[in-house]
């Protein structure tokens, strides 16, 4: 297993980036995080920071392998979140989105609040995609939005669920994915997927030999895309690619 992590503070976007990333590598469990602090709250930075130092020491205090493990994992990060907010009433209001994946040798689990993302590919296609806790995504599933819509859908920030909110924790949570050699895997937040498409993750997964070569295909398709719609200010962004090498 391979992997590799991009985060960058847009030109265009605003001056500090509210991304967070990290991850913890045991002996039979890995685990990965992003999260995404919502910029129009005070402290999203700390939020996101937060989120991902908590849920990566839960995952090492408590290194099961469970859906029931990842809920612990959230509601330590929420405990967190809350009893800060609390101790300092600045922050009050402060939220992050969060994307965490863990894996053992036969198998991935994954969470999600909000609409930082995480994909599975398996022989260069999707196999699985989160859904983003959002009015667009909300529109979707009821049938009433194409899907292609999201990116650029005037509500895509509205969000339903996220961590720092003081109401009972809701997160998605994937049963257990079957890892075959050769599979990988993204975690990204709305500043990277709302600008490469999913041909696009899928055209330089090909072409990549490496973690870190998908990554940078995927952000030149990023920037141009980005230089196209300038004027949309792209936000900053934060992505995890991990590759399942082949036997």
């Amino acid at each position: 297993m391979r992997f590799a992590t991009a985060s960058v503070t847009s030109k265009h976007g605003r001056p500090n980036n509210q991304d967070s990333a990290g991850y913890i590598l045991l002996d039979e469990l890995g685990c990965w995080v992003v999260a995404d602090g919502l910029g129009g709250h005070k402290g999203g930075e700390v939020a996101s920071r937060m989120a991902v130092e908590q849920i990566i020491a839960s995952c090492e205090t408590h290194p099961q392998f469970s859906r029931e493990a990842l809920m612990g994992h959230l509601q330590a990060a929420q405990n967190a979140i809350l009893a800060q907010q609390a101790a300092q009433p600045e922050l009050a209001a402060m939220r992050t989105t969060v994307v965490l994946m863990t894996a053992n040798r036969q198998a991935a689990l994954c969470a999600h609040l909000g609409d930082s993302r995480l994909y599975h590919f398996r022989q260069g296609k999707i196999i699985f995609q989160t859904r983003d806790h959002s009015v667009p995504q909300a529109l979707v599933n009821a049938g009433e939005l194409p899907a292609a819509a999201i990116r650029f859908h005037e509500d895509r920030n509205r969000l339903l669920r996220a961590l720092g909110e003081d109401v009972e924790l809701r997160p998605a949570i994937s049963e257990p994915q079957e890892i075959l050699p050769g599979d990988a895997f993204l975690l990204c937040t709305d500043g990277f997927w709302e600008y490469v498409l999913e041909e696009e993750m899928q055209d330089a997964l090909a072409g990549a030999a490496t973690s870190k070569d998908w990554l940078k295909l995927m952000e030149k398709h990023l920037r141009q895309r980005a230089e196209v719609r300038q004027h949309k200010q792209p936000d900053n962004y934060t992505a995890i690619g991990i590759f399942f090498i082949r036997s």
